[in-house]
């Protein structure tokens, strides 16, 4: 089911008034990243709640700094277990669930251009705990919710663009988690990709490489993939990340670059690449 849904939509056209089902109009302050990432690290935490989804149990922060209030997902899981196994069955070895593989997934996505896709997010300590701190998106929906109401994106092209993208970064990270209620839709049919706790394994192989197979892939992406060196990556994510893990990133990426530079041979470069045209 969860490959299924990360599919991109294959719908007829369906005109949706998004704002007032999203709720969309609230006051969001217009802020640069560094300004978000000095608010999350810097503003006074005035409330806080467990949210009610995630097994992680993770708090919603209301911050304030004298002018601006606005609030933020705190997560401060870090677990190791050598064996983990699942309600389903399936067994993990070295199974791994921490809040420092959300800030690598956000410098990560960044060196790749993805940065528009992913929250800004920082380590922050707070109530004697340290975590990740997301800025938290109003007016948003996630994919189970959009599948409940049956809603159909206006421009199923921009949406499907966008869903090839979250498909190769899922697969670079080894998100073993990938679940539609950690894909946000906002009323403008933005796609946000949340919480990684559970992604960058030392694993060389692909975590469901058909997800890449039946995909295409944004031009821009693809060249930024053959680029990527390990010293850049290292750079970003080394205070997060094992060495295990980042030559896994590596390995992956060599993989996910030979399958589509495969497709391209098979099928010409028009049935594969795509060039985005929205610019954020």
């Amino acid at each position: 089911m969860i490959l299924n849904s990360l599919r991109p939509v294959l719908c007829t056209f369906m005109v949706w008034l998004a704002f007032p089902l999203f709720g969309f109009g609230q006051n969001e302050p217009k802020l640069s990243e560094e300004e978000m990432k000095h608010f999350l690290l810097t503003a006074n935490v005035v409330a806080s709640k467990i949210t009610p989804k995630g097994i992680t149990s993770p708090q919603r922060l209301t911050l304030n700094d004298g002018k601006i209030t606005h609030d933020g997902g705190f997560q401060t899981i870090d677990d190791f277990k050598n064996r983990q196994e699942f309600p389903d069955g399936h067994v993990e070895l070295n199974f791994r669930d921490s809040y420092k593989c959300n800030l690598a997934a956000y410098e990560l996505a960044k060196l790749l251009g993805l940065g528009d896709m992913m929250p800004v997010t920082v380590e922050r300590r707070w109530a004697g705990k340290t975590g990740s701190l997301t800025w938290w998106l109003p007016a948003v929906m996630d994919l189970v919710e959009m599948n409940k109401k049956k809603l159909k994106p206006p421009d199923v092209d921009a949406y499907n663009r966008q869903m090839y993208k979250k498909r190769v970064f899922s697969e670079l990270v080894y998100d073993t988690d990938p679940n539609l209620t950690n894909i946000l839709v906002s009323a403008d049919w933005h796609l946000w990709m949340i919480d990684f706790t559970r992604a960058f394994r030392p694993y060389r192989e692909l975590h469901s490489p058909e997800t890449i197979t039946t995909s295409k892939c944004e031009r821009q992406l693809l060249e930024r993939l053959r680029k990527l060196t390990r010293n850049e990556v290292a750079e970003k994510v080394q205070a997060y990340l094992k060495k295990d893990d980042i030559d896994g990133i590596m390995a992956r990426r060599d993989k996910i670059v030979k399958i589509f530079e495969g497709l391209i041979a098979k099928k010409g470069e028009s049935a594969v690449l795509y060039d985005d045209p929205v610019v954020r």
